[in-house]
């Protein structure tokens, strides 16, 4: 056929032939299809891109259409990217013409060839002789019965080892509903307009049945209706994979014996097809880095496939081919393939990527025990597919990195902000939230390590923000191995160097130790004087209503008590600070409790005076920072609130002792009203001095000892960061601020108490006793005494309830010689009787 002609019914051409014209270039429209058309290793990119730019020269857009089609042909067959950039010169769409042409009027285009490696493609030439001698054959007259094949197959015509393929360009009509369909494979779909001829064959001999069936059978297994084979109509696919139980059907012309032999070899085709479409999907579509790795391993096994395929024609050529030894040659294959493609549907239909994919896989390899050869394929189709999760977990657990575009790798990256510009008060959120592990994108074969790995890549990045350069001491080659334990041994490793890295920035580089030891010193009043010489300097500031105290007053009268008492020698005493809180303890308890993390935020101030709210800040730089974080100064600070109340009241009580020294010039009459006051005081002083003492004594310092003896064995950053919580849990519950019981309400009732009473005789102490003042201490007893026998009885439920807790103590403490107990007695036998009363 001239090119005059070819021309005139092919619109490739047409317009090829314009542009050549109006460039004036010196070649044919057959030239540039030939160059376009060459096989990929003989391929030069540059050269076309300076074909197309001589022949587009002088045209509209010329430069964009060149970008276009530079990136269309790294990615692309050069064929598409020709038919591409010819679309934007065409009256008519080339593209929706290809589909629709006869196919005899232009050069077929046939699935790009799985072969990358130079060696000519016999599949390929087979797809495409058949076509060739249909769309010609079909013209042809008095054909006899193997015309069709012998055209096809005994061509010498020398045709082209890798023919380009049109992406999403289909020489037949789809059955997808997703037009952009790629039929780079051939998937049984209908030739349009074509019907391969099937004459009466029954007649025939055995032998020239055997061969035909032999052709036929090669046709099916690259993906290909035969003459003789065809797919059941309701199991040609729609785009789902559904291959993998495509049932075939063999004309019945065709002898029983024959067809019983052909059906066993026939699953393979339908395997086949499905690994295609697979590596299809893959290929085409943004999905997960582990498919993509799946489908080019697939792709390389394919070729081993058309390998045994090309040897399968050679043979049947020869003559020395028969379905028996068809059978005996693909049984090993069939067997891998079978397996192949029943993971990849699995995967398909699940909708299975990255770690889950993985771990299917992985399962698959031990259910293979027994069938070697199949198992070996697998192993080695597991690891291609885990490269690159396994490449973004090296950069995660050697440096603290995580590159995961299509979100499959199991810990993710939740930082929103840079730690730079978090707000001052930001908690515990950013080493508990930022990093978490997603468990449903672990592989199997890392389920155990996954906590490490998540800990690995933490600590490296909190080394990396302290400016610290971190270089593992030997280079990482992770990679995962099904028959061994290797990459478990490198995660571990990479562990243990980032672990001991950053417990070194933290307890040597940024002395953490020290810091603790100095939050214990002004939050736990560990520093004895400094904390009297504090309370002596600023109680008159304190004693005024909150809104009116003046902070900077409290700020410079810290820095002064601070250098005045032995707490100068503290190298971090210039990280205290005062702050007055907006909320009294009880509210800052149930705010913490309730995991309220936004209570510093201001509220309406209650009615409270300075001391109430009062409170020392603890501020510290990173990463320090990560374990005095607010939360944990937050419960620092209700520790210390509680002493410091107490400790507030104890003193009050001793300055009503020394101040009302003028009793001793009362007559013994007037002193034996005021013998009850003192009493009073004294049991009130008992039970705060009591009270202080077990918070200190009893709870603080043991728990105290036991965090510094798991601090000198600790082994990473989280057992830090453990141990410090249940320090500050354990001392919490112990001093009775957790909001599981109302005991910190209690304390606070009967302190306040305390402090009424001494208000009372402070004001009272000018004048001599009277009857009045008399029954004004009994209320006050009286009182005071109801609030501390209800504390009592809490206590010893609480203790009952919990009896590994210290609570108990403090009942001993407190009621030592057993003053309390008859009162207490008769408490629990009115609360017995009520509790009955209300249960009939």
């Amino acid at each position: 056929m001239n090119e005059g002609n070819n021309m005139a019914k092919d619109p490739t051409r047409e317009t090829l032939k314009k542009l050549i014209e109006h460039s004036n270039a010196t070649f044919s429209a057959d030239d540039v299809l030939r160059e376009f058309r060459i096989t990929k290793e003989k391929r030069n990119n540059r050269k076309l891109l300076k074909i197309l730019e001589i022949i587009s020269k002088n045209q509209p857009k010329q430069a964009d259409n060149l970008i276009e089609a530079a990136k269309l042909l790294e990615k692309k067959d050069p064929f598409y990217c020709l038919l591409n950039f010819l679309n934007h010169y065409s009256e008519t769409n080339i593209m929706q013409t290809m589909r629709k042409k006869d196919m005899s009027s232009s050069t077929p285009m046939l699935a790009k060839t799985m072969f990358e490696n130079g060696t000519p493609d016999r599949v390929s030439e087979i797809k495409e002789r058949v076509v060739q001698a249909a769309c010609g054959g079909l013209s042809r007259t008095a054909q006899n019965n193997n015309s069709i094949i012998s055209a096809g197959l005994l061509s010498t015509t020398p045709i082209p080892s890798a023919m380009p393929a049109l992406g999403g360009c289909s020489l037949f009509p789809s059955s997808t509903k997703n037009n952009s369909r790629i039929d780079a494979l051939w998937d049984f779909h209908n030739i349009e307009n074509i019907q391969f001829q099937q004459s009466n064959i029954a007649a025939i001999p055995l032998s020239s049945q055997e061969n035909l069936l032999l052709y036929d059978l090669i046709y099916c297994l690259t993906g290909m209706r035969g003459s003789y084979i065809t797919p059941e109509l309701d199991a040609v696919r729609d785009g789902n994979l559904q291959a993998f139980s495509m049932k075939f059907k063999i004309s019945e012309q065709i002898h029983s014996s024959l067809r019983d032999i052909a059906q066993e070899i026939l699953p393979l085709a339908s395997h086949y097809a499905c690994i295609q479409q697979f590596i299809q999907k893959a290929t085409f579509s943004n999905c997960s880095q582990v498919l993509q790795a799946l489908s080019e391993a697939l792709n390389n096994l394919i070729h081993d496939y058309y390998l045994l395929l090309a040897q399968l024609e050679s043979e049947l050529n020869a003559g020395n081919l028969t379905l028996h030894k068809m059978l005996f040659y693909v049984r090993p294959t069939l067997n891998t393939m079978e397996v192949l493609a029943g993971a990849v549907t699995l995967i398909v239909a699940n909708e299975l990527r990255g770690g889950q994919a993985l771990t299917l896989l992985f399962n698959k390899i031990s259910a293979l025990t027994g069938d070697e050869e199949s198992q070996k394929f697998l192993i080695q189709l597991t690891q291609r597919a885990a490269m690159p999760y396994m490449n973004i977990l090296q950069l995660w657990i050697q440096k603290g990195v995580i590159n995961d575009p299509q979100q499959e790798f199991l810990v993710e990256d939740n930082e929103v902000i840079r730690r730079e510009e978090l707000p001052e008060h930001y908690s515990a959120d950013y080493w508990e939230k930022r990093y978490t592990i997603r468990r449903e994108r672990i592989p199997c074969f890392l389920d155990k390590v996954s906590d490490i790995i998540l800990r690995t890549g933490k600590y490296l990045n909190v080394i990396r923000q302290c400016g610290k350069k971190v270089t593992p001491p030997q280079t990482m080659n992770l990679q995962f191995s099904p028959t061994n334990q290797n990459h478990i041994t490198v995660i571990q490793n990479a562990y243990r160097f980032a672990s001991k890295n950053l417990l070194e920035v933290l307890l040597k580089e940024n002395d953490l130790m020290g810091h603790l030891m100095s939050v214990k010193r002004y939050l736990l009043l560990h520093q004895g004087d400094f904390i009297t010489q504090f309370m002596d300097a600023c109680e008159d500031e304190l004693a005024k209503n909150v809104d009116k105290v003046l902070p900077m007053t409290l700020e410079n009268l810290l820095g002064l008590t601070l250098r005045l008492s032995s707490a100068k020698h503290d190298p971090y005493k210039d990280d205290v600070h005062c702050e007055l809180l907006t909320y009294d303890l009880v509210t800052q308890m149930s705010k913490i409790m309730n995991n309220e993390e936004e209570y510093w935020q201001t509220h309406d101030r209650l009615d409270l005076n300075g001391l109430e709210c009062f409170a020392f800040r603890y501020e510290v730089k990173w990463p320090v920072s990560l374990v005095l974080n607010h939360i944990a100064i937050s419960k620092y600070q209700m520790l210390f609130r509680q002493l410091f109340y107490c400790k507030h009241v104890e003193r009050q009580l001793c300055k009503i002792w020394k101040e009302n020294s003028i009793a001793k010039k009362f007559s013994p009459q007037a002193a034996e009203l005021y013998r009850s006051a003192f009493t009073l005081r004294q049991r009130m002083m008992n039970a705060v001095q009591n009270l202080e003492y077990y918070m200190m004594i009893e709870v603080i310092e043991p728990n105290w000892h036991i965090f510094i003896q798991n601090m000198s064995k600790v082994e990473n950053v989280d057992e830090v960061l453990s141990f410090h919580q249940d320090f500050l849990d354990s001392c919490l519950k112990n001093c009775m601020l957790t909001d599981a019981t109302s005991l910190n309400r209690s304390i606070f009732k009967m302190c306040n108490i305390c402090l009424k009473f001494c208000e009372f005789i402070q004001s009272e102490s000018s004048m001599a006793p009277t009857d009045t003042f008399s029954e004004r201490v009994k209320r006050f007893d009286l009182e005071f005494t109801g609030l501390l026998i209800g504390l009592l009885k809490q206590i010893n439920d609480v203790a009952s309830d919990n009896p590994s807790d210290r609570f108990i103590n403090l009942v001993h403490r407190i009621n030592f010689n057993s003053f309390y107990n008859e009162q207490m007695d008769k408490l629990c036998a009115k609360d017995s009787m009520m509790g009955h009363h209300n249960h009939q």
